[in-house]
């Protein structure tokens, strides 16, 4: 069998490669660089490099027949700068790889999107509640909602099966950029404070295995929230503190502060045209209460939750291997 990964680099998409490999499927990655491909080449997947919003190297990328398209590659910036290129990523390269994935005739497409697709809401999230993300003042929120519609569309044409994953905060080892930061700050005793909101932590081998579980599905048109451990970010970094032997605050910081702070943030990087350490949106994020609903998930998809204390050891450990924490 044969499928098609974008994000093949990235931290999920890593993980989705390594386990396509191990079942002995043949794997076409679009990259973005020459080195990428190298990279890849030496773990046997074939690569085109291009970009998602060129349709021809799409269309390369898909010239021999494939069984899947899993498309993982996204723009997660926070910043209001890079909202031209996050469109174009997230709605103009989904849109994009749906097309090409109609035209060369694939049958099952997976999709990961994110619970931002559902905006920023109070309740308990599941797959029945409102989408509310496409109104958000957060554009990641807006495109990756906007992504997902044309997903479930594609499904309703009829022409291609498609399957939208939706992962709340993703940890785990392979995490170099996202939230291994925290990690890293906590390590270096850098980091100034714990935001006050809470999040969903789910464990990116576990959305992993979704993704494939997801392929094989016996339904299509069918969306799964993969949540994981409920945790105040103050419990994550006590939780992260704790295993690296560092300090770390006993209280959260409020949320008013934090709002301010983003603020004077953002107005300097408007004079400046840089990107902020800290923008409003990213505040939102953190100051939220996010909580999720897998039981779809864990009944279907047999995806499970892993505990905190098991999922900040077993980052702590690869982040160690790669040399990237200080030492014990």
């Amino acid at each position: 069998m044969r499928v098609m990964l974008t994000g093949a680099t990235g931290f999920l998409g890593g993980h989705v490669l390594g386990r396509l490999l191990a079942d002995d499927v043949e794997v076409t990655a679009v990259v973005r660089s020459q080195a990428a491909a190298r990279n890849l080449g030496e773990r046997g997947v074939r690569s085109v490099v291009g970009s998602l919003e060129d349709p021809l190297i799409l269309r390369e990328a898909l010239d021999l027949p494939t069984d899947a398209v899993f498309h993982i590659a996204a723009d997660t910036s926070t910043w209001r700068g890079h909202a031209e290129r996050q469109t174009r990523t997230n709605v103009e390269g989904t849109r994009n790889v749906l097309a090409a994935a109609e035209a060369a005739g694939v049958r099952r497409f997976v999709h990961t999107s994110s619970v931002s697709a559902f905006g920023q809401q109070e309740q308990t999230l599941n797959e029945t509640s409102p989408r509310l993300g496409k109104n958000s003042w957060i554009n990641y929120e807006r495109t990756k909602a906007m992504a997902e519609e044309l997903v479930l569309e594609a499904d309703a044409r009829g022409r291609i099966e498609t399957m939208v994953l939706n992962p709340a905060h993703i940890l785990g080892p392979g995490d170099r950029h996202n939230w291994a930061s925290m990690f890293l700050l906590i390590d270096q005793g850098k980091l100034p404070g714990a935001p006050p909101g809470s999040g969903a932590f789910a464990d990116v081998r576990e959305v992993a295995k979704a993704q494939i579980a997801a392929w094989h599905h016996p339904q299509h048109g069918e969306q799964f929230l993969l949540g994981g451990v409920q945790a105040s970010f103050l419990e994550l970094i006590q939780a992260i503190a704790l295993e690296l032997d560092r300090k770390s605050p006993v209280r959260a910081m409020p949320a008013g502060f934090i709002r301010g702070y983003a603020r004077v943030l953002d107005a300097m990087s408007r004079l400046t045209g840089r990107e902020p350490s800290l923008t409003p949106q990213a505040v939102s994020f953190t100051c939220h209460h996010l909580k999720v609903d897998s039981t779809k998930a864990i009944r279907e998809l047999d995806y499970q939750t892993t505990p905190r204390n098991v999922l900040v050891h077993d980052t702590c450990v690869w982040l160690r291997e790669e040399g990237m924490l200080k030492a014990p």
